[in-house]
Formats: C-alpha cells, sequence, structure tokens
C-alpha cells in the first residue's frame, strides 16, 4: 500500500515506524527539521508543507494514495486535510479527532468530511482504561470477535497464587488460551510443563467470564466487577468519558476536579457519578475523603507530571491500583517503573486503531503488546488461508514458531481451539503472533 500520513508528531511517526517495513510510506509535515529526523530514523518519504492544501498533497502524490491518515493534534486540521485528499483522489482516509462532537456528527452520516473512519483519541482512552479496571492486576485488555473474546495481559507478582505453577496447572478455564509469556525482553511460547515466574507478564486469550476467572487467580485479593471503588482525577475529556462510561457498566466512580464550573457541568451529566470539587493534590483533602480506600484511582489531568504526581500520592495514601494518562508515550514505561500500575497513552491507543486497516488480507481487530513487541489479530478466514479446512496441528506447521491461535469463533460462537480442531473459511480467528514475523504471517493468514 502506499500510505500518506499528515503529521509527524508521535502518533503519525508511531504509524510510519509500524508500516515503513512493508508499505511505501509518505509523511507530510509543517516542521522542515522534523521532516529532515524521521528521513534518517525512518524509511519513508517526506514532504515539507500544508497537508490542507491541495499542491502538498500533490507533491506527495495524493493521487496514487491508498490511504490518507491525518494524525496531527488539531481536530479541523485533520478533517480539512482528508476532505481535501477526497476531493482530489480516491485514497481511503482517516481522521484522528479528540472531539466527540466531530465523532458524532460523522457516525450519522458516515460520509460526513469526506471522512472514511474516524478514530476518536478521548473516547477510545478512556474505553481502553475502563477494559482495565474491570480486571485486578491487567495492565491491558482488549475485546475481539464483538466482545465474545479477550486478550488480557497480566502482570504475575510475587504474592500470586500462579508464580510458580506451571502453565498447566494455572490453566483451569476450558475457552481460555495462554498466548505467551513476557519475560524480560524475551516472548516466551508457553507450554504445559513451562514455569510462571514472578515478573512474567501473563498474555491469555479467551472468553470474558473465563480471562475474568483467570484474573481471580491472578490477584485473588483484589474485587473483580463493579464492586471495586474507583476515583477519577481530572474532569478532562477522557476523565469525563471514563466516568460516563463506567457509570453505564454500573460503577458509581468518585471525580474530583478543580475548575468549579467544569465541576458543575460535570455533575449535572454524570448521574452515576459523585463529583468533587477540589485539588487532587491536596493531602489533607484527599485524607478527609478517604481517598486511600479506593480500589482504582485513575489520573487523567492536563499533564503528565501532575498524574504522575497525583498517583503516586494515592499509592501512598493506600489505593490500591493507579491508572495514568500518558500523553508522552516514550514515558509510559517510565511510569511504570517509578510504581504507576498500568500507564495509558492516547497516542499509542490510536495508533493502534489506525494500525489494523494497513494489515495484509484485513485485519478485523488488532492489539500491539508491550511497545510492539508481539501482536494479537482477528482475521476472517478466506478459502485462500493456510489455515482453512486444516486441523490446526497440521496447519500451524506452516507458520512461525511464536504464533498462537487463541480463539476461534464461528457462526458467532466461540471455538476453543485444539490440535484436531478444523478451522472453516468464515470462520474468526484471533491469533497471537511476535511482531518481527508480521508480514510472513499476514501473508499466510
Amino acid at each position: 500500500m502506499r500510505v500518506l500520513i499528515i503529521g509527524a508528531g508521535q502518533v503519525g511517526e508511531s504509524i510510519a515506524a509500524d508500516l515503513d517495513n512493508s508499505h511505501e510510506v509518505v509523511i507530510v509535515e509543517r516542521d522542515a527539521e522534523r521532516c529532515d529526523e524521521l528521513t534518517y530514523s525512518l524509511d519513508v518519504l517526506t514532504v515539507n508543507g500544508d497537508g490542507t492544501a491541495v499542491s502538498t498533497l500533490e507533491e506527495a502524490g495524493v493521487e496514487e494514495a491508498d490511504m490518507v491518515v491525518a494524525s496531527t493534534d488539531n481536530d479541523e486540521t485533520n478533517i480539512v486535510a482528508c476532505s481535501t485528499a477526497k476531493a482530489v483522489s480516491d485514497s481511503f482516509t482517516v481522521a484522528r479527532i479528540k472531539n466527540t462532537e466531530y465523532l458524532r456528527t460523522w457516525e450519522r452520516s458516515q460520509s460526513a468530511f469526506g471522512i472514511d473512519f474516524m478514530v476518536c483519541t478521548n473516547l477510545l482512552t478512556a474505553e481502553s482504561i475502563v477494559r482495565v479496571i474491570g480486571l485486578p492486576a491487567a495492565r491491558d485488555v482488549d475485546p475481539f470477535a464483538d466482545g465474545k473474546v479477550q486478550m488480557a495481559e497480566f502482570e504475575v507478582s510475587e504474592n500470586s497464587p500462579i508464580a510458580g505453577q506451571t502453565v498447566s496447572e494455572a490453566d483451569r478455564f476450558d475457552s481460555l488460551t495462554f498466548a505467551a509469556l513476557l519475560r524480560d525482553e524475551e516472548v516466551v511460547i508457553p507450554r504445559g510443563e513451562t514455569v510462571i515466574e514472578v515478573g512474567d507478564k501473563a498474555v491469555v486469550i479467551g472468553s470474558p467470564s473465563s480471562v475474568r476467572g483467570f484474573a481471580a487467580d491472578v490477584a485473588p485479593e483484589e474485587h473483580v466487577g463493579t464492586n471495586e471503588e474507583v476515583v477519577i482525577v481530572g474532569g478532562s475529556e477522557i476523565g469525563y468519558h471514563t466516568a460516563r462510561l463506567l457509570g453505564e457498566r454500573g460503577f458509581t466512580p468518585r471525580l474530583i476536579e478543580r475548575d468549579e464550573d467544569r465541576a458543575r457541568v460535570l455533575a449535572e451529566e454524570l448521574p452515576e457519578t459523585f463529583v468533587m470539587q477540589s485539588d487532587a493534590t491536596d493531602v489533607g483533602f484527599l485524607e478527609r475523603e478517604r481517598i486511600g480506600d479506593a480500589d482504582v484511582l485513575v489520573a487523567a489531568l492536563d499533564s503528565d507530571e501532575k498524574n504522575l504526581l497525583s498517583c503516586l500520592l494515592a499509592t501512598r495514601l493506600g489505593v490500591e491500583r493507579t491508572v495514568a494518562v500518558v500523553d508522552q508515550t516514550a514515558y509510559v514505561d517510565l511510569f511504570e517503573t517509578v510504581g504507576i500500575d498500568v500507564g495509558v497513552s492516547p497516542r499509542a491507543v490510536v495508533a493502534e486503531e489506525i494500525s489494523r486497516f494497513t494489515r495484509e488480507g484485513g485485519a478485523e481487530n488488532i492489539a500491539l503488546i508491550e511497545d510492539d513487541r508481539a501482536e494479537v489479530l482477528e482475521i476472517e478466514v478466506t478459502e485462500e488461508s493456510l489455515l482453512a479446512n486444516r486441523p490446526i496441528m497440521e496447519s500451524i506447521q506452516d507458520f512461525p514458531d511464536c504464533l498462537v491461535i487463541g480463539a476461534i469463533t464461528r457462526d458467532g460462537e466461540l471455538v476453543t481451539p485444539r490440535g484436531d480442531t478444523v478451522i472453516r473459511p468464515g470462520d474468526h480467528v484471533v491469533v497471537f503472533f511476535e511482531t518481527c514475523v508480521v508480514d510472513e504471517v499476514t501473508q499466510k493468514l
């Protein structure tokens, strides 16, 4: 594919880095120095100019582009860029936006703005946070097959009952597959006799009920479900959507917002949320409101530094688990190293969503694991697939050793993969593999 990316910020760079090995990538960026940086660091062509201008897009070869991704930090720029690209080409257009009002307009008429697909940063981030909150010890949770399958990543602590067990001992669920153990820099494809070690990150794929059951085994002392007490710090758009989604799922979260006017608006719009107007770094206030008794604290303020401070204060007061919104993707590992349980990067979430459109064969869904070390991919099997009409024990021999078939759905029903399971055309298959073999795997799937 020829992919034209408008905007070379962290999202644009992340998408380009994911595609430059297997696609022809052109980046349009206003900052000339940034263009030079990416020319040296990635195998891409850069064009210095305004991505909303027809002349710049034509210079970048928009007429031959299969896809145009507008990923600047400005919603209006992205919308205009996609509209302009659509006016002069037949390319598939994707716009990254933050304002959900634009998303609602587009959803009512999906030809609105000349955009084929719209990715809402704030909403996607909130959805990612809410999925993590529902599973104790989970670092990442992604749905597949219309919610019939879940992929979850859990960190195994020294207090976890499964630490020291073999995979066969820990796997007590019929509809669950151990996809991998991430151990330091190594991706371990588990066998029955593989021992689960403290510090491992276990990636499992299965039915939502089996994943919840496994979560209870990983961290039995933590609550599972809507009994968890959740505190949200910051009434940003991400904080608002997190509270709204939690309320829809039966939670009764508390939200702390410093600005009085914003707090009043949030209290009116979030009937299931208890809104408190205060400074979340006021230790006296936090102690009076017994914030330390919360099971989860989500920091969704307007800066990474404030979110880090809020989480560290919460941990000191006794909060069991902290989730921080981390705008700078490179800081996620640092946050988790200093004690934040889960860092969620809006930029990484959006890049992951956009990446699925560029997968050969048309991925139904995709999840990137641990800074793109591995992927979980959902595809619909065709007659041409090497998986089709063959038992798994036979077809798996034609794929790299790091590929694991995690789940199958057939006619809307979950099928647990076994060695003698025959995969049929039309089945939806969820697979795990290391990113280094993505081209080989997607061609064969």
